[in-house]
């Protein structure tokens, strides 16, 4: 074929990632986004001169973004300026305990020499461990596209299966480098961003500590919409034409392939087709169900992610003695967990989570004040309601006034809240899902929602509900790997070869 046309439902990082990887490689590529705005739940919201991130807030892993732009010969530094936060980030404990955790390690160093004397040392092999899970993970697993069990016939990969990890949990590989539970804590801490708790995690994803520890935690100018600007405009560059405000509404077919997609009255004409929105929205609701891939009892059994309870506070006052990232772990983490996972109901005393922005970007919020983010993590699929909003937000502020020594609530001058029924309204995402596909032992590689439609010759899907899981990295990497596996199926000769990871 020449030129291809390609439509991409979905404006979030998969979808972007995807829509610019098939441009580049010569197809005339449409990108369907139902919202005015594309970047999926990473947008921004603004109000009296705050400005908030409403959705991703971490920047990890700068490699893979870096590894992303160049694949098209451009760096990061072209579209934004990244700053490395030191600390990364703070965790609060009970009794008053607390570790920044720096970029040097001096600080978190001293605190666990403190706690448990030794285990430094054993955070060094611990580290060792993880980054040879990283680069072996992220170069040769992350890029799979997992639609065969032959893709994982590889003599490195299985040479180093057990020293991968991938059949013990998270949890017991912890266990047996610390004993004090808070440094377990810590230790299970970037578990969180996979949507599972660390003992159904396979402990392979202690890669994750190594990208916290090594990596860093890092943040772009102007947040992490900066990052979606920065694809929407080599997006551009590469020829896609992007549509807002077009809801995709169903499809029309011959035979065994989409021909059109369609939105309202209007009809993109399509040689083939990636679904960058929720998987199971697009499977069960846009498909007939001959064509679908599951069945609606397939999704239901599925174990998701968490979903959240945010609210964006504008305070007029600084607040005193607080990082750009905080994590409140001030009471029982497996409780909150089971209340995610085991029994799923609103949490007896929720953890929490503090993004205040305008600790290192001054024009998050006006002089003088504070931009302030706090995450609930929630199980998904419940009841929500303006009165349980408000009740769990007066919850966590009698905690985070206490913990902070300060009042806060009198000085609130802009206040929203964004939970379940908002993800369901705004993305038709699952349950009310924020995160996607929790990424279990069961729920791997092949395991995951397969990134093709089995009926259909021409429809593959992108983002958090398949390969390779949840998260901005992942997400962008899901794009890549669509995009190479349909220029495989389709024999299509790009018109330059792009590098594969």
């Amino acid at each position: 074929m020449n030129n291809p046309r390609a439509i991409v439902i979905g404006g979030g990082f998969a979808g972007l990632s995807s829509a610019i990887n098939l441009a580049d490689k010569g197809m005339s590529v449409t990108l369907l986004e139902k919202n005015n705005h594309v970047g999926g739940r990473a947008r921004v919201w603004s109000s009296e001169g705050f400005t908030f991130d409403m959705g991703p807030s971490w920047y990890w892993m700068p490699d893979v973004f870096e590894d992303f732009f160049s694949r098209f010969d451009k760096r990061v530094s072209d579209y934004y300026k990244l700053n490395r936060l030191d600390p990364g980030y703070e965790v609060y404990f009970p009794e008053e305990e607390k570790v920044a955790v720096d970029a040097s390690m001096k600080t978190l160093s001293e605190w666990m020499e403190r706690l448990e004397p030794g285990s430094f040392d054993k955070l060094q092999k611990f580290l060792d461990e993880a980054e040879y899970k990283y680069k072996v993970g992220i170069n040769d697993l992350v890029y799979k596209p997992s639609r065969s069990l032959t893709e994982f016939i590889d003599i490195r990969l299985l040479k180093g299966l057990i020293r991968m990890d991938v059949f013990s949990s998270m949890r017991k590989h912890v266990n047996a480098y610390f004993k004090h539970p808070y440094l377990r804590q810590l230790m299970e801490f970037p578990i969180l961003f996979l949507g599972a708790v660390p003992s159904n995690t396979p402990a392979l994803y202690s890669l994750m500590n190594y990208a916290d520890l090594k990596l860093g935690t890092w943040y772009p100018e102007g947040g992490m919409y900066s990052v979606v600007r920065a694809m929407e405009s080599l997006a551009i560059e590469k020829g896609v034409a992007i549509k807002c405000d077009a809801e995709v509404t169903g499809f029309e077919f011959n035979g065994k392939n989409i021909s059109g997609v369609k939105v309202g009255d209007e009809v993109f004409e399509a040689d083939v087709v990636v679904a960058g929105a929720d998987y199971h929205h697009v499977d069960r609701h846009l498909l007939p169900a001959d064509r679908s891939n599951y069945s609606e009892r397939y999704w239901d059994k599925r174990k998701m992610a968490p979903s959240s309870l945010l609210f964006y506070i504008g305070v007029n006052k600084p607040i005193e003695n607080m990082e750009h990232h905080s994590l409140y772990f001030d009471a029982p983490f497996d409780q909150h967990a089971d209340a995610i996972y085991t029994r799923p109901r609103w949490p007896e005393t929720p953890l929490y989570y503090v993004s205040n922005t305008s600790k290192t970007d001054p024009n998050a919020a006006p002089e003088g004040c504070e931009a302030l983010t706090f995450l609930v993590p929630l199980a998904p699929d419940l009841e929500d309601t303006e009165e349980m909003r408000e009740k769990y937000f007066h919850k966590i502020m009698d905690r985070f006034e206490s913990t902070m020594g300060q009042n806060i609530r009198d000085n609130i001058v802009v206040k929203r809240s964004y939970a379940m029924n908002d993800f369901v309204t705004d993305y038709h995402a699952f349950k009310g899902n924020a995160y996607g596909l929790a990424n279990t032992l069961d729920q791997t590689a092949i395991l995951k929602p397969g990134l093709k439609n089995k009926k259909l010759n021409n429809l593959y899907y992108t983002g958090q509900l398949t390969v390779p899981g949840p998260g901005v990295p992942p997400s962008i990497i899901s794009g890549i790997v669509v995009a190479e596996e349909i220029v495989k199926d389709m024999a299509f000769k790009p018109k330059k070869s792009s590098s594969v990871a």
